[in-house]
This record gives structure tokens, sequence and C-alpha cells, in this order.
């Protein structure tokens, strides 16, 4: 049996260029070769896991099935690769620290001085091994979080020169780098990606390919500089120009031959590639033209005078992935819910959409102000689509307009509302009494059964399925058969029928109005678009076209 393979995946001159989607890419190709691949992520943060993160900062929390709070760009290669991932593909520096002290306090080190080097890379790189061996994966690609020259990441770097130096035909390094385009000179600048490396350099490991980020296409006298002044063979020198689409990404890897250069570099064979998926999926990204408009109803847009829709990416992708399906050009527009709440006339500006979406989220800012929302699309049969949050908010709303409960509201918002149709799970009271936040929701993939003749089962087409949670809250079980009676029909239930997991209004009383409780957006690829998103993303341009 040959040796594992793997490659990391750095970055270079700033953040935010891409790595998560590059190192997807690669799997991807990689896969297309006909390998099992696996993919890991290091975040470089004291943080154990992303749970308790600011989506406004750090961009959304990503739920694997186990139910471990992940990054968003562990969604990206769960898109790319078409494969569940387990919690063991995730580390943080606070997960790798915890690890080794608990070692240390179980005398697990034999009284040795337990030490940041070499401990701390040892431990990086027993989890890396450890996962690799259990996804049984012939490559595992791993992306180290951050840019390379900073103090945060610089433990994980150690980690890829300690794997390196002692099976160098089994790893490869891919750096990801940006050339900038200043508009004052008008020619793109490789000197940024030439002290990355050397940065790089000084962490004794050398770069064996460089993916060069830019507005356009690398010409010929840029990778001649990249090559000789970095230390990397020209054919090793990869353009990444902007697309329009991410899912271009990998044929733009294959048209420089990437899987052949990385393959031949950890010495594995090369065979055929098939990518057929990908070109097909990407031939009906450029022949879709009609447009379809969604609205994103949401309160995690701002971050100083810029707008972050990573708070969001999974569901923005889905909207894509189901759009794509059906040869759509998806328009996704950002609605603050706030505004709705100052100004409701606002509320008109809805009308601009085919179909709104209010997704998830905590706490009680901008809340008013989706409750709005969702009754002006409920009342003039606008298709509206609630994931968790924009779920439970549907409840209140029809309770509170449509069965003449005044004030009623969810615990998490007002623990003395007369009507609280939505509430804490047991099990979760005594976690907020004692403040204890991280990773006590519940959390992963929960089963649920379908009603016939629903949305939900013409959707799925099955009677049983599975997705995933991020929540404390739930449809009180009071208040099912009063909200049932008034018409609001529950269509997604647990197997013990405790739990309300997707409710909806009948055809005959709107064309689509459904919300579940769980993230839809999280089980979604390119390659299979989620059914709730494609009915959804069908429905609302069939209603433009009508």
């Amino acid at each position: 049996m040959r040796n594992r393979k793997y490659i990391f995946v750095v970055g270079g001159v700033m953040s935010g260029v891409g790595k998560g989607v590059a190192a997807a890419s690669i799997g991807a190709i990689l896969k297309g070769r006909g390998y099992k691949v696996t993919a890991i992520k290091v975040d470089p943060y004291i943080n154990v896991d992303a749970g308790t993160m600011n989506p406004t900062e750090h961009g959304e929390v990503f739920v694997l099935d186990d139910g471990y709070e992940t990054d968003q760009d562990m969604g990206n290669y769960e898109r790319f690769l078409g494969v569940t991932l387990p919690n063991d593909n995730y580390m943080t520096t606070g997960r790798v620290y915890e690890t080794v002290i608990h070692k240390e306090r179980n005398l697990c080190y034999n009284g040795k001085c337990v030490q940041v080097v070499p401990h701390i890379p040892l431990e990086v790189i027993n989890r890396i091994e450890k996962a690799s061996a259990k996804a049984k994966s012939d490559i595992t690609i791993i992306e180290i979080g951050g840019t390379v020259g900073e103090y945060e990441n610089i433990l994980f770097v150690e980690a890829v020169r300690m794997m390196k130096l002692k099976n160098p035909e089994d790893v490869a390094v891919v750096m990801l780098s940006y050339l900038p385009v200043p508009s004052t000179i008008g020619e793109m600048k490789t000197k940024p990606t030439q002290h990355a490396v050397r940065t790089l350099n000084g962490t004794g490991v050398q770069p064996d390919f460089i993916i060069a980020r830019s507005a356009t296409f690398l010409d010929q006298r840029r990778k001649e500089k990249i090559s000789l002044f970095c230390n990397v063979p020209e054919r090793s020198v990869i353009s990444a120009p902007d697309v329009a689409s991410i899912y271009e990404i990998p044929i733009n890897f294959e048209r420089d031959d990437l899987s052949r250069l990385l393959l031949k570099k950890l010495d594995l064979p090369y065979g055929k590639t098939d990518m057929k998926e990908w070109y097909d999926l990407v031939e009906r990204v450029k022949r879709s033209k009609n447009k379809i408009k969604i609205g994103v109803v949401g309160k995690y847009f701002g971050t100083g005078d810029f707008v972050l829709s990573d708070a969001y990416i999974s569901v923005i992708e889905a909207i894509k992935h189901a759009a794509y399906k059906l040869e759509l050009k998806p328009e996704i527009g950002w609605i603050n819910s706030e505004v709705f709440e100052k100004e409701p006339d606002k509320l008109e500006t809805l009308r601009e959409y085919d179909g709104v979406i209010v997704p998830g989220g905590f706490g009680s800012r901008g809340i008013e102000g989706k409750i709005k929302a969702i009754q002006f699309l409920r009342e003039n049969k606008i298709p509206f689509f609630g994931l968790c949050y924009g779920m439970q908010l549907a409840v209140i709303e029809f309770a509170r307009n449509v069965l003449g409960m005044t004030g009623a509201n969810t615990t998490e918002i007002n623990r003395d509302t007369k009507y609280p149709v939505i509430d804490i799970m047991p099990e979760q009271k005594k976690n907020l009494e004692d403040s204890n936040y991280g990773a006590t929701m519940r959390l992963g993939a929960y089963p649920a059964s379908l009603k016939k003749e629903t949305i939900a089962y013409g959707a799925y087409k099955k009677a049983k399925i599975s997705e995933r949670h991020r929540h404390r809250w739930e449809v009180n079980p009071e208040y099912v058969a009063e909200l049932e009676k008034g018409g609001l029909v529950f269509s997604g239930i647990s197997p013990d029928r405790k739990l309300m997991e997707i409710t909806e209004l009948p055809r005959s009383a709107h064309p689509f109005f459904l919300g579940t409780q769980f993230h839809p957006e999280l089980k979604s690829s390119p390659i299979d678009a989620h059914p709730l998103f494609l009915e959804f993303v069908k429905v609302s341009y069939s209603q433009k076209q009508s």
C-alpha cells in the first residue's frame, strides 16, 4: 500500500482571495482523476470551534452532520467534493492547545517538558494523519487559514515543514497569492507575491506551486517573473483570474494541467480525467439567461461601509445551485430587516423580488422588521422561504396576524409573552442559566417524517429525510393544535412527533410559503441542488411568468 499524500494550501499577500475555493477545486480535479480525496481546514483562532464567532466578522458558521460548528470553507469542501465531512477535518489553535494541555494533565507525555515546539506542530500532524486515515483518502487537502507571515498560523506552517522534511515525496505545498493591478499604474504587480514566498521560505517551506489570483489571466511575462524570483518552474505557476462563477475554477485549473502536475509531484499515476459533471454545470451557468430575482432579508450584512455576504454564503450558493439547475440567472438582493422597522412603507420594495428568503439568526435586532416582511409576503402571495429563525418568525407572524394572538413571540426575545409560540428546549434552559453557549444547541443531522400531499413531500419525493440543525428554540408543542386549526400545516415532524421541522401554507392559500427549523442550505451542492431550494426557485420563477 502506497503512502497517503498531502497537499497544503497556504495564502500569500492578503486574506479573502479564495483559498477555500481553491483548495476545494484542487480536490475536485483530483477526484476527477479517480482519487479518493478529503479536505481539512486549519483555523488559527483560539476559539475551540466556530460556534461563538460573530458572523459579520467571520462569515457563517457551517454545521457538519455530526453537529460540529466550523468555518464556512468546510461548506466549500463538501459542495465541491460531494462528501460529508466529520469534525476530525476541522481544527483551530484553541482545539489543538486544548488537546495538548489535556494530554499533559493526563501524563500522556511521560513527564516531559511540554513545549510549543515541537508538541503543538506534532499534535497538528497527528490530527491531519488521523483524519486522512479515517477517511481512507489517497490525497488529503489541508488549507492553512490566515496569511503567510502572521504569528497566528506559524505553528501550522511548522507542521508543514516537519511533514515535508520527513516524507518530501508525499507532501506538496500550494501558495495562493494575489497579484494586484493598481488602477493608477495599470500593470499587474508580482512583488507582493515575491515577498510572500520569501516569508514562507523563512519558515523553512518552499511552495511547489503558485496559484496567482488576479483580475485577469497572467501574461507570459508575469509567469516568467514569478518563476524566476519565487523559485518554481514556470509550468507550476497557475493563473486564477476572476470568474463569473466559482464553479468555473476547477475547469480553469484543469486547463493549466494542475491535476497532472500535482500527481506528478506526489509520484502518483495519472490517467484520464473525468470532469463531465463540472463541464455540464459550467455550460448550464453560461446558458442561463432568464433572470430570477431573489431577496434575502437579514441583519448580518454590515461590516463598516461594506456588505459581508459571507454571513449567508451557504444560502447564496444554494440559491445559485437551484437556479443553475433550472438554467436561470440568479440576481440576489440584500435587504436589511431593520429598515422595515423604521420605514414600514419600504415593505413595498419586496414586490421587486420574485421570491424572498428570511434566513437564520439570533437575538432581537431587526426581528420585528423580519416579521413585518413575512406578513407582507404572506398577504401579497410572494413566495417566501424561512430558514430556522425565519420559520420561527413565520409562526409568530401567523399567530399574531391570523389567529389574533397579540404579542405572540419567542421566549428568546420576550420571556413574559402571553403567547410563547416559540419556546426554549427544556434541556437548553440549564445551559442558558450557566452561560454555557458553545456547542450546546441542537446541532447536526436529525431525522424527520414528511406528510404526503404537501409542498415539502412533493419537493423531496420521499417520506423520511435528515437535515442539519443549529438552534435552541422550537415551536411550542402547546400551540401546535391551535396553529394547525388556523390553517398552518406542519409538514415535517420529528419521528417522536414532538418537534416541528417544517411548516407551510397549503398551495390553495399561497404559491409557496414554507419554513424549515433546520438549515437545508448546508446540504446543497452545485451538482445536486437541494430539493426545497429547487422548488422555491421554480415556483418563484413560475409566479414571475404568470
